[in-house]
């Protein structure tokens, strides 16, 4: 099996916690030998999620694709940022505009496609719809430019709570229990997806990621409900207006029980702008982990078709 190495960058933009340039990680996974594929594939994750989440999609791609898969800002092994209100698209968008063009500097002229799972998609919504920055490919997995109230709050019940928890099984006990979104996994399944979200310190077992990354979030959502929906409104309109840009063919991944893409998004995905092709999963809410065999395979069909 193939093991990625873990890589760092340093970017601009906001400071790290505690004044040192700030450095975003990232784990790239190369075929075991000979010249490196001239197709790169980058995927991003979730919200509170890392970049270890590709682990088996990887697995799937690196005979025939360099697969880089970045931890976001404030997550895994990329630096925490001194000011939490930086935790936003704009900052992320612009780390991995960075890495993009170090990948390009790397290897001129290789094909660069992206994978990006909800936050990750927004992300690349935002990359995609600068053609001069667009990737060549890209897989939005339960995303799209509207995005259901009723999973912003669910959501907003356990991010940046900051549990600790007795042992490993405790831990991954209780990521299971606010991932049921995920569908069903074995146990060893989700003990991988759940280690590397994991940090041991004096004895407890922690969260990866600087609990600060909620501000923003709970700002949205603070105050009057009626004024923050309205907020959330108009951030779709700018949201639709860069899907519409994109240029990019597009492949949109949904949870048929998802509770943050409707069915009703991704039909409209499906009429405008990069007129996404959607494929749906059934038993599965928000959102896929690229982990079911059927799941990877949309992905992969998707990126290695000439």
């Amino acid at each position: 099996m193939i093991e990625p190495a873990l890589e760092f960058l340093s970017v601009e933009g906001p400071a790290a916690l505690g004044g040192q340039p700030r450095r975003l990680a990232y784990w790239d996974w190369r075929p075991e030998a000979g010249a490196l594929p001239d197709h790169i594939v980058v995927c991003v994750h979730g919200l509170s999620r890392q970049g270890r989440d590709f682990d088996a999609l990887a697995q799937q791609l690196v005979p025939r694709c360099r697969v880089i898969a970045v931890d976001v800002a404030g997550r895994g092994h990329s630096d925490w940022l001194a000011n939490p209100l930086s935790y936003q698209v704009p900052t992320y968008a612009a780390d991995l505009v960075s890495l993009m063009a170090r990948l390009r500097a790397d290897q001129p002229g290789a094909f660069i496609d992206w994978v990006g799972t909800s936050m990750g998609g927004l992300i690349g919504m935002a990359v995609a719809s600068q053609p001069a920055l667009s990737p060549r490919r890209l897989v939005l997995n339960d995303v799209g430019p509207v995005l259901q109230w009723e999973a912003l709050s669910r959501i907003g019940t356990y991010l940046g709570q900051n549990p600790s928890f007795g042992s490993e099984q405790e831990a991954a006990d209780y990521l299971a229990s606010i991932s049921a979104g995920f569908g069903p996994h074995t146990p060893e399944q989700w003990l991988a997806l759940s280690r590397p979200m994991l940090r041991q310190r004096d004895g407890r077992w922690w969260l990866h990621y600087d609990p600060a990354i909620a501000e923003p979030f709970k700002a949205m959502m603070a105050g009057d409900v009626e004024a923050s929906r309205q907020a959330v409104l108009q951030g779709e309109a700018a949201l639709w207006g860069l899907y519409d840009s994109i240029q990019a063919p597009t492949l949109l991944l949904r949870g048929a029980q998802s509770d943050l893409l409707t069915a009703d998004t991704a039909a409209r995905m499906g009429e405008r702008g990069p007129r996404a092709r959607c494929v749906s999963f059934e038993g599965v809410g928000h959102a896929p982990t690229l982990i079911a065999a059927d799941q990877r395979q949309a992905v992969s069909d998707f990126l290695l078709t000439p």
